[in-house]
């Protein structure tokens, strides 16, 4: 089913080695063929590596946060991986390299690996290819893998799917809009960050996030609020003993596991065509959620669900 010619590479990027993996970083994103093989044989449900996504409007001071969350991290020693979901070139369909440049001061440290992807058009700004870049940063053992959206259209509600942990990072000013944010927005923060706490009109800002809040359903996660400011570090600790509190109280192991999975193979399955992709796995393995026992069973991958589509669709079409 699989090209068997991928395992170097795959040896390289478990080891941690930098340059193989920023080349089958490329080779996700670029779609190479050998990419699928690449992710079947590298892929772990059981990985151990936490997934934070930073999201929030722009100018929220996004990757200024993003730099303060690595220095504490790699002070207590972890390797930290960065996705920085850039707009795209018009013309070349890159990724802008702004959030690197802010990043400059980590660049150096061969304890943190910073990636700029191109969203290309994707709606939300999202990349397809950001699901498995950050499947290969927790395989080559950097742990946290923050993933940095755009903060345009869509992007805030895909990031919520992608991380085990979602920041929604605001700013003071901007009190009218947060009155008028869709419900949708503020409940995908599992955290919401007042950032530049130490600028004028934080208090407005606290409470025009809290009076929205009130507005979500009963029954509605109800995310603790944290000042911050990226500029000096106060509150870091604080919003760090926050995201430890929620691993620890409210994900449990095995349902974070099961949650990861079911949503790689149906981000699969959309990209397969949602309705007949959904009917072949009905088909092929009695149901989805059967289909996701298999794969924590470790008998088959999202990976290789999808090449098994890519199969049945291409023989379909030969008929």
């Amino acid at each position: 089913m699989f090209p068997r010619d991928t395992g170097l590479l795959v040896g390289k990027v478990l080891q941690g080695e930098t340059r193989t993996l920023a080349r089958v970083l490329s080779m996700v994103e670029n779609g190479d063929p050998l990419s699928e093989s690449i992710m079947h044989d590298i892929y772990d449900p059981a990985r151990r590596s936490l997934t934070v996504g930073v999201t929030g409007p722009p100018g929220a001071g996004k990757s200024t946060l993003t730099c303060r969350l690595i220095g504490y991290w790699r002070g207590s020693g972890r390797k930290v991986g960065v996705i920085a979901v850039d707009p795209s070139s018009p013309f070349s369909g890159g990724a802008l390299l702004g959030d690197r440049v802010r990043m400059q001061e980590h660049a150096s440290d061969p304890g943190v690996f910073i990636r700029s992807m191109g969203s290309r058009g994707h709606l939300g700004g999202l990349a397809g290819s950001t699901r498995d870049a950050l499947e290969l940063l927790a395989a080559a053992g950097y742990d946290p893998v923050i993933v940095e959206t755009v903060g345009v259209g869509q992007a805030e509600v895909e990031v919520a799917s992608l991380a085990d942990i979602t920041l929604l990072v605001l700013v003071p000013g901007m009190g009218d809009e947060v009155q008028t944010m869709k419900a949708g927005i503020m409940e995908i923060g599992d955290i919401i960050v007042l950032n530049k706490a130490d600028r004028q009109g934080i208090d407005q800002l606290e409470s025009s996030v809290m009076a929205s809040l009130e507005l979500l359903p009963e029954g509605s996660h109800r995310p603790p609020v944290v000042r911050c400011s990226s500029l000096t570090g106060d509150g870091i600790e604080e919003l760090t003993g926050e995201m430890d509190g929620l691993l620890s109280g409210i994900l449990d192991r095995d349902s974070l596991v099961r949650r990861r999975t079911t949503l790689i193979l149906e981000s699969i399955l959309r990209e397969k065509g949602r309705h007949m992709a959904a009917r072949v796995v009905e088909a092929r393995f009695g149901s989805i959620e059967r289909a996701v026992d298999l794969i924590l069973d470790g008998k088959t991958t999202p990976y290789g669900i999808g090449v098994l589509l890519s199969e049945e669709h291409a023989s379909k079409a030969g008929d």
